[in-house]
């Protein structure tokens, strides 16, 4: 017997994947270079909820092989939401800015909401320097992606 949480997991997942889709298509419709950034964002991002939507399957009751089949299928359907959205969007390039504005927006709340308090619960020189690394890092980036473009 299966939980209640896993079909509503699996549902609310391929939605956020089917909108990936859509921000990773704005992004390629932009610039090529800002279409890789938004796509390794997205990965940096799905991995660790992918894996902890895995976790929530089979504390439901899933078998380790159905829970990675379903997470896949609800994971694939970036695709189609990257070729719908590649195809209204080509069609409607106005609308571009605003879906990429509404996908940093997201991305931005998600750091302060989630990753800024608890960066401040670690006090000390080793945690700052840390933090000050990652964000150069952050920074770094960037300049790269800028460079190359």
């Amino acid at each position: 017997m299966h939980g209640t949480a896993g079909p509503l997991i699996l549902i609310g997942d391929a939605f956020h994947n089917f909108v990936d889709g859509f921000v990773i298509a704005a992004a390629f419709l932009t610039s090529v270079p800002l279409g890789i950034a938004a796509s390794l964002a997205v990965i940096a991002h799905e991995i660790p909820q992918e894996v902890g939507d895995f976790a929530i399957l089979l504390d439901n009751g899933y078998s380790k092989r159905r829970a990675l089949a379903l997470n896949l299928l609800s994971s694939l359907t970036t695709l189609p939401g990257a070729v719908i959205a590649y195809f209204f969007l080509g069609a409607t390039r106005e609308v571009v800015p605003f879906i990429l504005a509404l996908s940093a927006a997201s991305f931005i709340y998600i750091a302060i909401a989630d990753l800024v308090p608890s960066l401040h619960r670690k006090a000390g020189l080793k945690p700052a320097i840390c933090q000050l690394c990652l964000i150069l890092a952050g920074i770094g980036t960037i300049a790269v992606f800028r460079l190359v473009h």
